[in-house]
């Protein structure tokens, strides 16, 4: 700094300097000279050091005025060759626009995506072009960006139809793509060329420089400095709070500036945090490194030369000087695409992109983001040079994803972000892949991340260091690239293509054979496992691959060659694979039942066995294809069909599936939870499709070439069954051998899941080319099965269905033949329930249903043929047909293994289980039997043409076993068991079952139209027929008689109950009915009938009705409410309130001056009282608040966690109802005498104008418990003033009165108007018996009360004529005579008042007016009057104040002529009228608030997009929440944003949105809150918190009124303590930050 200090005049040199300076002339110059980047270089290093890095801030405001007037305004001279806003206008107005909207999103910005025209997921469009376009129409989806992609309006590969929005639509008569170069003179695109490529390569030098301490050639300045900046470097592994730990010892600077400091890092990606000499940077440097380096690798810090940042900062100038130049026209934006991608002298990728891409990771956040922004704006914006951008991104591919590896910014910030610019053009991918070979580059460079492997060559996740986690993370990115580049099948294949793609499928193929047998697992026995295994990396490589091996398929099937060759491929993989597995597994040969098979020893719950096998699955996927399109039957000599063996394909699948079948059973307990969750996701919808539907796939593939029996037998081997079924007295086996319960039961849930495995094999036929159906025909048979369990929300059923590549389930297609649409009410959800039609298609045995589905789902549909009034039993449904090739499958029902294992269980389920058998068991053989007659009743209908049909399954099971065991048939055994007392549940099946053997035989000769030969079968089934009928009727009539008679006896007991107890009825119907007993009995004025509630001829509370009893809710004990009694309270919870204030910014009154006896009219803030209405004895609750108090004492104070109440506030919650309270109010009888407590309270009845809002009568219609509330609070504020000194007392009434009756005595009385009246009538009212006891006028109590109320409602009328006339008269409306008195009475009254003011009231004519102003105005204070005396006084309220219309009825009640004016001509409250607060409007389209949010920018951190942007409910103020930008400090805490608002706005209470979230935020003082459904529901009337589902949203004014409603009855912070009870995981939220 020394150098300044001597040169005083220096800044002044430099002013002249710049003053002095011309643009147009250096430009003139530039053209004459022979070197340009010489001289421009010369230029630069003059004047940049002398703008940038003067100080220790970065960014002063005059770098933004001297850097376009001494360094771009001469280049820009020199480009145009002419004044440059003339020369860019001239460019902007021959340029052709771009058809390309090409903005870049924000971070928060809404896209929109079409679900029916976009060609992939990434194609989305911003606000402007989606509502010009015409998929706002059609079935969108609403996200927020993260910021960085770009609107792809006018992309035509992007949309399958409106790829135009209106704006960008293009221009037919110029269709003629001429070059956009042809519009320029030649000198001008010479000079464009020159600025262009020294500014650029000035720009990548200055950027990816890495000396800290000189510049580049040419640049160096003529004069240097000595000063130095200390540059900190974002990271991503530091947190906020070590970084300003560090910042505040290393620099020392106050927390407030290290937050600062932290934010600008994380947003810019460096900060400099101390600016001077060498060695004074040197030493801050050394404390952060020292201070960062225990755990991890230390912070990066640098200290830089002035000049170099100097020069660094101007280079991000001119790259955003690049982006905006190129915007007036597409000619230049070519020029800047050539410069960019010229090859450099180093040849192959040394262009200046190449340089920038490949420094990618070197760079700060800042620089990354200006560079990317610009290739954004030039490179991918021109078609031409996005092509050839993306053969350079391709070519530097492995380089730039290493680079992205190794660093740890994330991918956003990333240049490999880019490549879904270029992925996902179709026609960029497909050229990728022919020509860069992109696919084998991507999959190669993924493998080579993974290097972890076994013996076997399989991946290795075991023992994975943290580093190698973090990378395995970041790698899966490439998986991305990958999807990105297989989402839109070719329509049209090349040669070229083939080849690269198989080449392509090969190094997948060789990655699959990593991950074919990883993590296998070997069953515990004896001790559980130590360390559960790493699963979850296996898993997330199998999630991530899931949608590329559907894509991969789905790629195959498009082309029959190819398809062809990777079956081939595959097959020769998988068979590679396997040659390793079979070491040392012993042949052996099974028989059973006349047939035997070879095959190997393996035991499942012995060896070695893994649930990942991609390849099988693989194989299993493309045989189906084969079969779908037909290429296996068009082509069968291309394909290796014949040398497959199939017992080789099954072995792996089958032993996944008998691995599932242990685990249920069991037999694996000790291998711990890693392999129950590995079981869980290879059924769970996310994985299912590409693990389990696959294995079973393979298992059908394989035994559809196999003898069935052969399958089977090797099915019970694996399953470890065979021993079971094999002996030649199976069937009666259990009763000579009494093995181990546990085995028993282990062989029982095996045989289970062995028949379950059965059932799907030859029942799941709805995958396309197993079955003959439509990929359509999948999803509506899910969703039936889904909703066969219960009605479900559209988001379940999203949740349930499998979504493919582009995040679609296709459920929206088939819906609605399926389902009807139900909608909510103002909660809950809209609901999808199943139309009774679609019920047949259920199947018990559905294979995605889990154990908990199916017993839920065959409850809930047996629930409804019951209440149909049919039969419970729920027999398999009708299958489509098998494709051909799968057509043997169905040969499974009829072959000799099968029916041996049927026919077993029916011969053990003879006698009642001793755990021998089970009902399950039983159920699924009954299942498979039904199954086989539905398929022949199939087979007989489909070939009625030929007689001969092989499938012949009632044949099979009415044949005996043969001699010598002779054992019965298994038709012989069902007719056996049908009137077994113990299968009472199964009786329904097995009638069925016989019933449908009945039909067939009777079809099958008609068929053969042969003379009946045994029609025994028919009549027995006939009688058994009719029999059930008789049975069922029986019963029914049975049950009717019996209801009937126990309704008989009840009503007899109730009768004789009620004569026995005839008094007591009576009196109850009396006290329901109070207007005919107590009223006309006790009133004194029962001769009048009107009610009164104040004055002389007020309303007198009998004996009767003074008794009030209640009972303590603490001790139960009954109490009467006496003076001498005990003492009763109501809890009750005292708040700051601001929802009746109409002035929230005011302050505070000063509490120095402010007369605390006057309330004035408009206050910021109230006092509210709520009760919950419960009522304790006051010693009772004193004794359990003591204990509350005791309790939170003795927790340990690092155990205190937050509670929902805070005691040391006095606050505890209800003992019966937990609602949150913080003060008892006494109940005190209707009698005036003294009672010891006191305690000063506001009284506001704000609760008439809730009334008001929701069109509810004045009486009647209070809940209990405000009722209770307030008419302790009227009668304990009424006793308050009885317990102070009389005199005091006397003087506040006399003050009060001067108010209104000036008196010379009293000094400083207010102004009328700045008085509250209803507060001053309630004061007058109880502070007068302490003056009544001196007056000997004679008067009542009662008639000074009513003198009270006339005088100050004249009071309010005054009030309201002096400020509330309207000011413009409107049409007068003609009155009935009735009314015209009021209106010359307010017109006489209203000139009085003028006389009396002069000039200060205008003129109004108008009484009609007047009057209306008068009502209107008074009404509110009527209402309260009302209310107030009812409950001081104690009187009934008539039943015309329990109906809405009210004005004569209220003037009655409160004993007021119902023309006011006659009180003086008169009328009522303060100014501005008192009409009750609003919520704000929200925009009925939630994308709106998204918008406005987007643009919402943070009021503290310079312009920066905030974060978590939250909007005021209460007065619509945008908030910058939940970050460290905004926080403030509150009373010594350090609040958020929120909360500090919470306390300017809402008197500590706020309702908030949280935009981005879409959900509400209640928040009471700074440690409770809770979270809140927002007002916004989709089309399936759902909320979407989170916005993660992005379908459009829409205000549902029902549910916003529900919020406003709880915000006015001031139950936020009710509401709040219930959550917080109910939901203890809001308790440990620091909701204080938000």
């Amino acid at each position: 700094m020394a150098a300044v200090e001597t040169d005083h005049d220096a800044p002044s040199a430099l002013c002249s300097e710049f003053l002095n300076f011309s643009a147009k002339d250096t430009a003139a110059k530039w053209l004459q000279v022979s070197n340009l980047p010489k001289e421009v270089y010369q230029h630069l290093a003059c004047y940049v050091p002398k703008i940038y890095c003067l100080g220790p801030n970065l960014n002063p405001q005059n770098e933004d005025l001297l850097a376009p007037l001494l360094l771009q305004s001469p280049l820009e001279w020199y480009l145009c060759g002419e004044e440059p806003s003339v020369g860019l206008a001239k460019l902007e107005q021959n340029n052709q626009p771009s058809q390309l909207c090409g903005h870049v999103f924000k971070v928060g910005e809404p896209t929109y995506s079409c679900r029916e025209c976009a060609a992939d997921p990434t194609c989305v469009l911003c606000m402007q072009c989606f509502l010009g376009s015409v998929h706002k129409e059609h079935r969108y989806r609403m996200t927020t960006s993260g910021g960085g992609g770009f609107c792809d309006c006018g992309d035509t590969e992007a949309w399958k139809k409106g790829p135009y929005c209106q704006k960008h639509e293009p221009n037919i008569s110029d269709s003629s793509q001429k070059d956009p170069l042809a519009n320029l003179s030649d000198e001008m695109i010479a000079r464009t060329y020159n600025v262009f490529s020294i500014i650029l390569k000035y720009a990548v030098d200055m950027l990816t420089w890495e000396k800290e301490d000189e510049l580049p050639e040419g640049l160096e300045p003529p004069a240097r400095g000595d000063t130095y900046y200390c540059m900190l470097f974002n990271d991503e592994v530091h947190t906020y709070e070590q970084v300003i730990y560090t910042l505040q010892k290393a620099v020392n600077c106050t927390q407030k500036e290290a937050v600062s400091f932290a934010t600008t890092v994380d947003r810019d990606g460096r900060k400099s945090v101390r600016f001077g000499d060498f060695q004074f940077c040197e030493q801050a440097k050394s404390v952060i490194v020292r201070n960062t380096s225990r755990q991890t690798k230390p912070l990066r810090v640098q200290v830089m030369h002035s000049s170099v940042v100097a020069h660094q900062c101007f280079a991000l100038k001119a790259l955003t000087w690049l982006g905006q130049i190129i915007r007036y026209s597409d000619a230049l934006r070519r020029i800047l695409c050539q410069v960019g991608l010229q090859r450099g002298p180093e040849g192959e990728n040394s262009s200046l992109v190449d340089t920038l891409m490949l420094c990618d990771s070197k760079m700060w956040k800042g620089a990354r983001n200006v560079y990317h922004q610009l290739f954004m704006s030039s490179l991918l914006m021109d078609t031409k040079y996005k092509k050839l951008f993306a053969i350079q991104f391709a070519k530097n591919y492995e380089r730039l994803q290493s680079d992205y590896v190794k660093d740890d910014h994330d991918r956003e910030f990333s240049v490999t972000d880019l490549s879904v610019q270029m992925f996902t053009v179709p026609s960029l991918a497909r050229m990728l892949i022919t020509e860069e070979n992109l696919m084998t580059t991507i999959i190669r460079t993924f493998m080579d991340h993974l290097r972890h492997r076994d013996l076997h060559g399989h991946f290795q996740f075991e023992r994975y260091t943290a580093q190698q986690a973090f990378k395995f993370r970041r790698v899966q990115s490439l998986i991305g690239d990958l999807k990105y580049v297989l989402i839109s099948r070719p329509t049209e294949w090349t040669n070229q293509l083939r080849e690269k793609y198989l080449e392509g499928f090969s190094a997948f193929l060789e990655l699959l054979k990593c991950m074919q047998g990883m993590d296998p697992v070997v069953r515990q026995v004896g001790q559980h496992i130590e360390m559960e295994p790493e699963w979850e990396a296996a898993f997330t490589l199998q999630m991530k691959l899931t949608h590329i091996i559907s894509m991969m398929q789905e790629w195959c099937s498009s082309d029959e060659r190819v398809l062809i060759e990777a079956y081939k491929k595959c097959l020769s993989a998988l068979t590679h694979c396997h040659s390793g597995f079979t070491d040392g597994e012993q042949p052996i040969t099974l028989s059973m039942c006349g047939h035997s098979v070879d095959t190997i020893r393996y035991c499942v719950s012995q060896e070695k066995v893994s649930i990942h096998l991609p390849l099988s699955r693989l194989l299993a996927g493309l045989h189906a294809l084969l079969s779908k399109t037909e290429v296996a039957y068009r082509f069968p000599e291309l394909l290796p069909l014949s040398e497959l063996s199939p017992p080789m394909l099954i072995e792996h699948p089958l032993r996944c599936l008998v691995l599932c079948a242990q685990v249920h059973a069991g037999m694996w307990r000790r291998n711990g939870f890693s392999l129950v969750n590995q079981i869980y996701y290879y059924h769970n919808v996310k994985c299912r499709v590409e693990m389990f539907d696959k294995d079973l796939s393979m298992l059908q593939a394989g035994a559809s070439m196999m003898d069935p029996n052969h399958f089977l037998m090797i099915m019970l081997s694996r399953f470890e069954l065979y021993h079971i079924f094999s002996s030649a007295d199976c069937r009666k086996r259990y009763n000579r051998e009494n093995a181990n319960k546990d085995v028993v039961q282990q062989n029982n849930t095996l045989i289970e899941e062995m028949l379950h495995l059965v059932i799907m094999i030859v029942g799941e036929r709805y995958t396309a080319g197993v079955g003959q159906v439509e990929c359509f025909d999948e999803i509506r048979r899910e969703i039936v099965h889904q909703l066969c369990i219960r009605p479900m929300a559209h988001s379940e059923l999203v949740k349930a269905l499998p979504e493919n590549e582009n995040k679609e389930t296709g459920m929206e297609r088939v819906i609605d033949s399926v389902a009807l649409f139900k909608k909510p009410g103002v909660t809950g959800k809209g609901l999808y329930k199943l139309r009774p039609e679609s019920a047949k298609m259920f199947n018990l045995y559905f294979h995605h249903y889990s154990r908990a589905d199916q017993s839920k789902a065959e409850e809930a549909q047996r629930k409804i043929k019951r209440q149909n009034g049919e039969d419970s039993v729920l027999p398999p449904p009708v299958l489509p047909r098998f494709c051909p090739l799968f057509a043997s499958l169905v040969n499974i029902l009829q072959c000799d293994v099968l029916l041996g294992i049927l026919g077993a269980v029916l011969q053990w389920a003879m006698e009642p289980s001793g755990g021998h058998w089970s009902e399950s068991m039983l159920q699924r053989v009954l299942h498979l039997i039904g199954m086989g007659l539905v398929e022949e009743q199939q087979h007989l209908l489909s070939s009625a043409e030929d007689n001969d049909t092989n499938f012949n399954f009632t044949l099979k099971i009415s044949r005996p076993g043969e001699a010598p065991a002779n054992t019965p048939s298994i038709l012989a055994l069902l007719e056996t068991l049908q009137n077994a007392p113990h299968l009472e549940v199964h009786k329904d099946m097995i009638r069925w079952i016989l019933k449908t053997v009945a039909n067939i035989k009777t079809t099958r000769e008609c068929t053969a139209s042969a003379p009946p030969s045994d029609s025994s079968g028919h009549s027995q089934e006939e009688t058994v027929r009719d029999k059930d009928k008789a049975e069922r009727k029986r019963k029914a009539e049975m049950a009717r008689l019996r209801r009937e008679k126990i309704m008989a006896q009840m009503s007899e007991m109730q009768r004789h109950f009620i004569n026995e107890n005839k008094e007591l009825f009576q009196q109850s119907l009396e006290e329901l009915d109070p207007s005919t007993s107590s009223t006309l009995e006790h009133s004194p004025s029962s001769c009048d009938s009107t009610l009164f509630c104040v004055g002389p001829r007020r309303w007198r509370a009998g004996g009767s009705d003074r008794r009030q009893v209640v009972t303590c809710i603490l001790c139960q004990e009954e109490q009467e409410i006496r003076i001498d009694g005990k003492a009763m309270v109501l809890a009750a919870f005292v708040q700051r309130s601001t929802v009746m204030s109409k002035n929230r910014k005011r302050p505070p009154h000063n509490p120095d001056k402010y007369d605390p006896l006057f309330m004035h009219p408009d206050l910021s803030f109230g006092t509210h009282t709520g009760s919950c209405g419960h009522i304790m004895h006051s010693h009772c609750w004193q004794r359990y608040f003591e204990a509350v108090q005791a309790k939170e004492q003795r927790r340990q104070q690092r155990l205190r966690v937050h509670t929902s109440y805070d005691v040391e506030n006095g606050e505890f919650l209800c003992p019966l109802c937990e609602c949150l309270s913080n003060t008892v109010i006494p109940l005190l009888p209707l009698t005036k005498t003294s009672c010891r407590y006191c305690n000063k309270h506001t009284l506001d009845f704000d609760l008439q104008l809730l009334l008001v809002d929701e069109e509810k009568p004045l009486f009647g219609s209070l809940p209990c418990r405000q009722d209770d509330c307030l008419s302790s609070l009227t009668r304990f504020g009424s006793a308050c003033w009885t317990v102070s000194s009389h005199a005091t007392v006397q003087n506040h009434f006399i003050r009060l009165l001067a108010a209104l009756v000036p008196d010379p005595r009293v000094e400083n009385t207010p102004c009328i108007l700045d008085i509250d009246m209803f507060h001053l009538l309630v004061s007058l009212v109880l502070s007068h018996p302490a003056v009544f006891s001196l007056d000997s006028s004679g008067l009542s109590a009662d008639t000074a009360q009513l003198h009270f109320l006339h005088l100050v409602t004249v009071a309010h009328i005054v009030q309201i004529l002096l400020s509330s006339v309207p000011e413009e008269v409107q049409m007068e409306q003609e009155s009935g005579g009735a009314e015209r008195e009021e209106e010359e009475k307010v017109c006489m009254f209203y000139n009085t008042l003028r006389t009396h003011l002069g000039s200060g009231l205008r003129e109004v004519d108008s009484g009609w007016h007047l009057w209306c102003c008068v009502k209107a105005g008074i009404l509110p204070y009527l209402r309260a009057a009302a209310l107030f005396f009812h409950y001081l006084n104690g009187a009934p309220a008539p039943p015309e104040l329990h109906s809405v219309g009210e004005w004569e009825a209220l003037c009655g009640y409160l004993c007021l002529p119902s023309n006011l004016l006659q009180l003086f001509y008169n009328n009522r409250d303060k100014a501005s009228l008192k009409t009750s607060n609003h919520l704000i409007e929200l925009p009925g389209d939630y994308s709106a608030l998204i918008n406005q949010a987007s643009s919402f920018t943070c009021p503290k951190s310079g312009g920066d997009k905030s974060r978590a942007p939250t909007l005021c409910l209460v007065c619509g103020a945008m908030l910058c929440s939940q970050s460290y930008c905004c926080q403030s400090e509150l009373e010594g805490v350090d609040v958020g944003a929120c909360t500090a608002h919470t306390f300017a706005c809402g008197a500590g209470v706020g309702i908030f949105l949280r935009v981005r979230e879409s959900q509400v935020l209640f928040l009471a003082g700074k440690t409770k809150g809770c979270f809140y459904a927002p007002p916004y529901l989709d089309d399936y009337g759902e909320t979407d918190q989170g916005l993660r589902r992005g379908n459009p949203l829409h205000l549902c004014q029902e549910r916003y009124r529900k919020i406003q409603k709880l915000w006015r009855q001031h139950s936020i912070t009710e509401e709040i303590g219930h959550a917080q009870e109910a939901n203890q995981t809001l308790v440990g939220i620091d909701w204080q930050h938000l």
